[in-house]
């Protein structure tokens, strides 16, 4: 995927984390909602010096900005989960259990 595409839908995650409206971004910002926008649908990249200001309104180091684990599909997600485990010993797989426990209810 696009690296603009990746950086902006991270931003627009963030930005509804913080429940700021892309109206109130842009605002703080300095820049119309339009180009907002077109920032988090991947269409352009931010400035260097919006880029920081993106990560000082959300309160985040810049590079997080840049990290997208986030959005692997699930059939990676169970992957990578399954290598964990098959290298987790038997303490790890019982804490991995209770908090899997725990987050299932079950």
């Amino acid at each position: 995927m696009d690296i603009k595409v990746l950086l902006g839908k991270k931003i627009q995650e963030i930005r509804k984390s913080k429940n700021l409206t892309q109206e109130k971004m842009a605002e703080l910002l300095g820049i119309e909602t339009s180009s907002l926008s077109n920032i988090e649908r991947g269409k352009y990249y931010p400035t260097a010096e919006n880029l920081a200001k993106i990560a000082d309104i959300l309160s985040v180091e810049p590079f997080k900005l840049y990290i997208f684990n986030h959005n692997k599909s699930i059939t990676e997600l169970k992957s990578d989960i399954n290598k964990m485990l098959e290298k987790a010993d038997e303490n790890e797989l019982r804490l991995v259990y209770k908090v899997l426990n725990s987050i299932l209810n079950y």
